[in-house]
């Protein structure tokens, strides 16, 4: 009787350890962080600095509203602070998307510096400690397109990539959903010669939070070439090589800008024309899972200002092993193809047909894009796959 009262004593004990495994993320838990080389699910809904339609860019409101509206990924850009922090931000330059210039506190700090070959006035992110980056507040980029976000100026502070990773990692457990994270180094020539390298930086944070190679909800991108191989040597997470617009002018200065500032750095005379031919993806293939090309590059627009048919782009990507994502589909008339304007046709904040533009890239084969709406970028895919 002893002997028997404690086998189904230990029989009970072992349930129950096995129900309290699984109940606080056990080994049958699934790893919404480390899901697998399956992740993401496909085509992919990128949200563009979060919600950025719909709320002030590069904020922790943007990026939420953007899982609340179903992207798969939010996109943080990254630059950093003078003590060294990862923060959210599309440029070191943060007069646009915060209320810095109106702190007469900070006038002292505005300066001119040479960006990527270009000279930029304003106020920059390396000359704040995050402290001080802390009491700024953003604002929207481009209040005529976008007044409605222009109503929560002043209400968000710039987070930081911990914040970030935390608000996403809060999200995917609440949803058991994973949400992944597509980081940008901005500028990483500029800081990498200013003594505040990301690319480290970038992999240890991720590191420290869990996020471990292949496996990881990750991609990590830049315009740039040396630092995503640097980023290969310190990581086996998802590398993207992004590429822009092959045909933009020079800057007013003469600076070239259809090239990666590290190739003009370095005196290359290589361009993203180059990068974008067979050989060119084909090297890019080398340190690179993935390549997101301005779309122009997959869809040309006509002299109408109409989709072209598709080019070559995706089955040369494809044929060189990389998967394809494309940058970026907006809902505004003025960044529309003509046809698919709504309304007003001249007003810079009327939304159009934003749903048809993403049809026809998903049509041209990628596997996923950025989006300013993925409320819109999630309808258009739900609608595409049924």
């Amino acid at each position: 009787m002893y002997h028997a009262s404690r086998t189904t004593l230990s029989l009970m004990c072992a349930a129950s350890v096995a129900v309290l495994m699984t109940a606080c993320g056990g080994a049958d838990a699934p790893d919404l962080q480390n899901p697998g080389t399956s992740w993401p699910p496909q085509p992919t809904v990128t949200a563009h600095r979060g919600a950025s339609a719909l709320r002030p860019e590069h904020t922790l409101a943007a990026y939420q509203k953007a899982i609340e509206d179903g992207a798969d990924i939010v996109e943080p850009d990254l630059v950093a602070t003078k003590d060294g922090v990862l923060v959210a931000r599309h440029e070191n330059e943060i007069s646009g998307t915060t209320n810095v210039s109106a702190l007469p506190q900070f006038a002292p700090r505005k300066v001119t510096k040479t960006i990527d070959g270009i000279p930029v006035t304003g106020w920059f992110t390396e000359d704040f400690t995050l402290a001080e980056l802390k009491t700024l507040r953003a604002k929207e980029r481009i209040p005529a397109n976008r007044p409605l976000n222009a109503a929560y100026d002043g209400q968000f502070e710039v987070p930081t990539l911990q914040e970030v990773v935390d608000l996403v990692k809060k999200e995917s457990s609440a949803r058991n959903k994973t949400i992944g994270i597509y980081p940008e180094t901005k500028h990483p020539t500029y800081f990498q010669k200013i003594g505040l390298p990301l690319e480290k930086r970038l992999v240890d944070l991720l590191v420290a939070n869990g996020y471990r190679g292949k496996q990881a909800a990750v991609f990590l991108q830049s315009f740039e070439v040396a630092n995503l191989k640097e980023l290969r040597k310190l990581t086996d997470m998802r590398i993207v090589q992004l590429i822009d617009n092959p045909a933009n002018p020079p800057a007013p200065n003469g600076a070239p800008r259809n090239t990666p500032y590290d190739f003009v750095a370095a005196g290359s005379k290589s361009t993203y024309k180059d990068m974008i031919t067979p050989a060119g993806l084909k090297e890019i293939a080398t340190y690179a899972d993935a390549v997101s090309p301005y779309k122009d590059v997959i869809i040309a627009r006509t002299a109408a200002n109409e989709l072209g048919t598709p080019t070559s782009f995706v089955a040369d990507a494809r044929a060189a092993g990389l998967k394809v994502h494309t940058w970026t589909l907006r809902p505004e008339n003025p960044f529309l193809p003509t046809s698919m304007r709504r309304g007003d046709v001249t007003s810079p904040s009327q939304r159009g047909n934003g749903a048809a533009e993403i049809t026809a890239f998903l049509k041209a084969g990628i596997d996923g894009f950025f989006t300013d709406d993925p409320a819109v970028g999630r309808a258009a895919v739900d609608q595409f796959k049924k």
